[in-house]
């Protein structure tokens, strides 16, 4: 049995967000105003409301009592885990991939790429984002299971959230080179080295977020006002 109209509906809303929160056009913190929603999505206020419990269910928004709703923020050590959790979800996918690769997955994945390498050339953020997470969902999909899928996509919204707030610089486009050697680790058929390089990526992004230098940081209001002690008059 089909979903309902209702369940439908709701399902868009969930969707247009977390799609748009994955491209980073919706920034960390920023406020969701029900009726700015039901506008822009053309929705019905009940089902923007059910939608937003969904999304905070799954951690990409936060509901605040007399704040409503916004997009979560995630913390240093809420980041570690979700890398540390894709690490292992996707680990897994290319152990399973290997075992089960065919020809015209490869072909799949290296069109995959193509588009990738187009939205890089295009230089439209959002679209090397959205690009480089499919490759991702696609290796889960050619796996064989939908719930695996549904993990990942999960964890890659929540992905894009950390990287809006901690990435050290503002280039999307590194993964394409690494995204090609785990094809062809995937065609060697070796497990091993095909897994290896799947935790070396991701690895590789969880550095480029600079975590180390937000957990350890301490603001000193003095110098980011630059204030000196001697010059203020305590009268």
């Amino acid at each position: 049995m089909g979903l309902s109209k209702k369940e439908l509906e709701i399902q868009r809303i969930t969707d247009s967000i977390t799609q748009a929160v994955a491209e980073q056009r919706l920034p960390p913190g920023t406020r969701l105003v029900e009726a700015q929603l039901v506008d822009n999505l053309k929705a019905n206020r009940n089902h923007v409301r059910a939608a937003l419990q969904r999304l905070a269910l799954r951690h990409i928004v936060t509901i605040e009592t007399n704040k409503g709703a916004s997009i979560a923020q995630p913390s240093v050590e809420e980041a570690r885990n979700i890398f540390m959790a894709r690490t292992i979800l996707e680990r897994g996918i290319i152990e399973m991939l290997v075992q089960r690769l065919r020809k015209m997955d490869v072909t799949l994945l290296k069109k995959q790429i193509q588009q990738e390498q187009k939205a890089i050339m295009r230089g439209r953020r959002e679209d090397i984002i959205r690009e480089s997470g499919d490759f991702h969902l696609l290796l889960a999909r050619l796996s064989g299971n939908p719930v695996l899928v549904d993990m990942l996509k999960n964890l890659i919204t929540r992905s894009s959230l950390i990287i809006s707030l901690y990435q050290k610089h503002n280039n999307p486009e590194c993964g394409c080179d690494e995204h090609n050697n785990i094809i062809k680790t995937l065609e060697s058929g070796n497990s091993h080295s095909a897994v290896q390089c799947m935790s070396q990526h991701l690895h590789d992004i969880e550095y480029s977020l600079n975590l180390d230098f937000w957990e350890h940081r301490k603001v000193d209001l003095n110098l980011v006002f630059n204030v000196e002690e001697e010059n203020i008059d305590p009268e």
